[in-house]
Protein backbone atom coordinates (compact mmCIF):
# COMPACT_ATOMS: atom_id res chain seq x y z
CA UNK A 1 0.00 0.00 0.00
CA UNK A 2 1.32 3.70 -0.60
CA UNK A 3 -0.30 6.64 1.29
CA UNK A 4 1.72 9.88 -0.16
CA UNK A 5 5.33 9.04 0.43
CA UNK A 6 4.76 6.66 2.77
CA UNK A 7 5.10 2.79 2.00
CA UNK A 8 3.09 0.22 3.91
CA UNK A 9 3.79 -3.45 3.63
CA UNK A 10 1.45 -6.05 5.02
CA UNK A 11 2.55 -8.99 6.69
CA UNK A 12 0.57 -12.08 7.63
CA UNK A 13 1.17 -12.96 11.16
CA UNK A 14 -1.16 -15.81 12.28
CA UNK A 15 -0.50 -16.95 15.65
CA UNK A 16 -2.44 -14.73 18.32
CA UNK A 17 -5.35 -14.86 15.94
CA UNK A 18 -5.69 -16.73 12.70
CA UNK A 19 -5.95 -13.37 10.94
CA UNK A 20 -3.53 -11.18 12.81
CA UNK A 21 -1.35 -8.98 10.77
CA UNK A 22 1.24 -6.56 11.66
CA UNK A 23 2.51 -3.20 9.25
CA UNK A 24 5.83 -2.28 7.89
CA UNK A 25 5.99 1.06 7.35
CA UNK A 26 8.77 2.83 5.35
CA UNK A 27 9.36 6.53 3.13
CA UNK A 28 11.28 6.31 0.44
CA UNK A 29 14.94 8.34 0.79
CA UNK A 30 14.02 9.26 4.56
CA UNK A 31 16.83 9.28 6.98
CA UNK A 32 13.80 7.89 9.29
CA UNK A 33 14.24 4.14 10.49
CA UNK A 34 11.36 2.22 9.61
CA UNK A 35 8.41 1.54 11.61
CA UNK A 36 6.70 -2.17 12.50
CA UNK A 37 3.18 -1.74 14.06
CA UNK A 38 2.89 -5.20 15.19
CA UNK A 39 -0.02 -5.73 17.44
CA UNK A 40 -0.14 -8.76 19.54
CA UNK A 41 2.69 -10.33 17.44
CA UNK A 42 5.63 -8.78 19.27
CA UNK A 43 6.16 -6.83 22.40
CA UNK A 44 8.94 -5.04 24.05
CA UNK A 45 10.52 -8.40 26.06
CA UNK A 46 7.59 -10.47 24.44
CA UNK A 47 5.40 -11.74 22.05
CA UNK A 48 1.98 -12.45 21.75
CA UNK A 49 -0.41 -15.27 23.82
CA UNK A 50 -1.17 -18.29 20.97
CA UNK A 51 -4.75 -17.78 21.11
CA UNK A 52 -5.99 -19.31 17.74
CA UNK A 53 -2.02 -20.77 16.50
CA UNK A 54 0.77 -22.44 17.35
CA UNK A 55 4.37 -22.29 18.54
CA UNK A 56 5.61 -23.31 14.83
CA UNK A 57 4.09 -20.16 13.33
CA UNK A 58 5.17 -17.75 15.76
CA UNK A 59 8.64 -18.86 15.43
CA UNK A 60 8.49 -18.54 11.82
CA UNK A 61 6.28 -15.14 12.11
CA UNK A 62 9.43 -13.70 14.79
CA UNK A 63 12.52 -15.47 12.80
CA UNK A 64 11.40 -15.86 9.19
CA UNK A 65 8.52 -12.56 9.24
CA UNK A 66 9.32 -10.13 11.55
CA UNK A 67 13.56 -11.51 11.14
CA UNK A 68 13.88 -10.50 7.82
CA UNK A 69 13.18 -6.47 8.30
CA UNK A 70 15.80 -4.29 8.62
CA UNK A 71 17.38 -4.27 11.92
CA UNK A 72 16.99 -0.50 12.46
CA UNK A 73 13.12 -0.95 12.40
CA UNK A 74 11.38 0.69 15.33
CA UNK A 75 8.81 -1.00 17.00
CA UNK A 76 5.34 0.66 18.04
CA UNK A 77 5.00 -2.39 20.92
CA UNK A 78 4.63 -1.89 24.32
CA UNK A 79 6.17 -3.91 27.20
CA UNK A 80 5.14 -6.83 28.44
CA UNK A 81 7.83 -9.54 28.23
CA UNK A 82 10.49 -9.00 30.61
CA UNK A 83 10.65 -6.95 34.10
CA UNK A 84 12.23 -4.26 32.70
CA UNK A 85 14.81 -3.62 34.98
CA UNK A 86 16.10 -6.32 33.82
CA UNK A 87 16.61 -4.89 30.13
CA UNK A 88 18.65 -1.55 29.04
CA UNK A 89 15.48 0.54 29.32
CA UNK A 90 15.62 0.80 32.82
CA UNK A 91 18.30 3.79 32.68
CA UNK A 92 16.02 5.26 29.93
CA UNK A 93 13.14 4.76 32.60
CA UNK A 94 15.07 6.31 35.38
CA UNK A 95 16.03 9.48 33.52
CA UNK A 96 12.10 9.69 32.43
CA UNK A 97 12.34 9.38 28.85
CA UNK A 98 10.80 6.81 26.41
CA UNK A 99 10.96 3.70 26.80
CA UNK A 100 9.08 2.99 23.26
CA UNK A 101 9.73 2.06 20.74
CA UNK A 102 12.13 0.01 20.54
CA UNK A 103 14.67 -1.69 17.44
CA UNK A 104 14.28 -5.00 16.42
CA UNK A 105 18.60 -5.17 16.83
CA UNK A 106 17.83 -4.48 20.81
CA UNK A 107 14.94 -6.94 20.64
CA UNK A 108 16.80 -9.12 19.11
CA UNK A 109 19.21 -9.04 21.73
CA UNK A 110 16.93 -8.73 25.06
CA UNK A 111 14.05 -10.41 24.22
CA UNK A 112 13.93 -14.06 25.30
CA UNK A 113 11.22 -15.12 23.07
CA UNK A 114 13.81 -14.16 19.92
CA UNK A 115 16.56 -15.44 21.22
CA UNK A 116 15.31 -19.13 21.57
CA UNK A 117 18.22 -20.75 20.30
CA UNK A 118 20.54 -19.93 22.95
CA UNK A 119 22.00 -22.28 25.45
CA UNK A 120 21.04 -20.11 28.42
CA UNK A 121 17.18 -20.07 27.46
CA UNK A 122 17.42 -23.65 26.38
CA UNK A 123 18.79 -24.96 29.80
CA UNK A 124 15.93 -22.94 31.65
CA UNK A 125 13.36 -24.24 29.29
CA UNK A 126 14.76 -27.81 28.86
CA UNK A 127 14.29 -28.10 25.22
CA UNK A 128 16.65 -27.80 23.02
CA UNK A 129 14.28 -27.17 19.31
CA UNK A 130 13.77 -23.26 19.18
CA UNK A 131 9.83 -23.89 19.09
CA UNK A 132 10.07 -26.29 21.70
CA UNK A 133 11.60 -23.57 23.54
CA UNK A 134 9.37 -20.83 22.35
CA UNK A 135 6.10 -22.87 23.02
CA UNK A 136 7.60 -23.72 26.81
CA UNK A 137 8.98 -19.75 27.50
CA UNK A 138 4.85 -18.75 26.36
CA UNK A 139 3.25 -21.15 28.49
CA UNK A 140 5.25 -20.27 31.42
CA UNK A 141 4.42 -17.12 31.00
CA UNK A 142 1.00 -17.80 29.89
CA UNK A 143 0.84 -19.82 33.82
CA UNK A 144 3.02 -17.24 35.70
CA UNK A 145 0.89 -15.66 38.61
CA UNK A 146 2.56 -12.53 40.40
CA UNK A 147 2.27 -12.54 44.17
CA UNK A 148 0.08 -10.40 45.51
CA UNK A 149 2.40 -9.31 48.51
CA UNK A 150 6.30 -9.62 48.97
CA UNK A 151 7.72 -12.24 51.10
CA UNK A 152 10.35 -11.16 53.29
CA UNK A 153 13.65 -11.61 52.30
CA UNK A 154 14.56 -14.12 54.99
CA UNK A 155 11.24 -16.03 54.90
CA UNK A 156 11.92 -16.95 51.17
CA UNK A 157 15.58 -18.22 52.33
CA UNK A 158 13.81 -20.09 54.65
CA UNK A 159 11.83 -21.60 52.14
CA UNK A 160 14.86 -22.09 50.11
CA UNK A 161 16.81 -23.80 52.72
CA UNK A 162 13.77 -25.89 53.48
CA UNK A 163 13.51 -25.00 57.35
CA UNK A 164 9.21 -24.64 56.85
CA UNK A 165 9.12 -28.37 55.49
CA UNK A 166 8.78 -29.95 58.52
CA UNK A 167 5.39 -27.88 59.11
CA UNK A 168 4.67 -28.10 55.64
CA UNK A 169 4.29 -31.78 55.48
CA UNK A 170 1.01 -34.13 55.85
CA UNK A 171 1.00 -36.17 58.52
Amino acid sequence: LQFGAIRVRCLFTPCHTSGHMCYFMWEEGSLDAPALFSGDTLFVGGCGKFFEGTAEQMYSNLTQVLGALPKETRGCWVPGGVEISLVPWQQRDDEDLPTVPSTLQEEFLYNPFLRVTEEALQKFTGQTDPVEVLRTLRTQKDNFKKPKERLHPQAVLAFDWGLFSPFLEKK
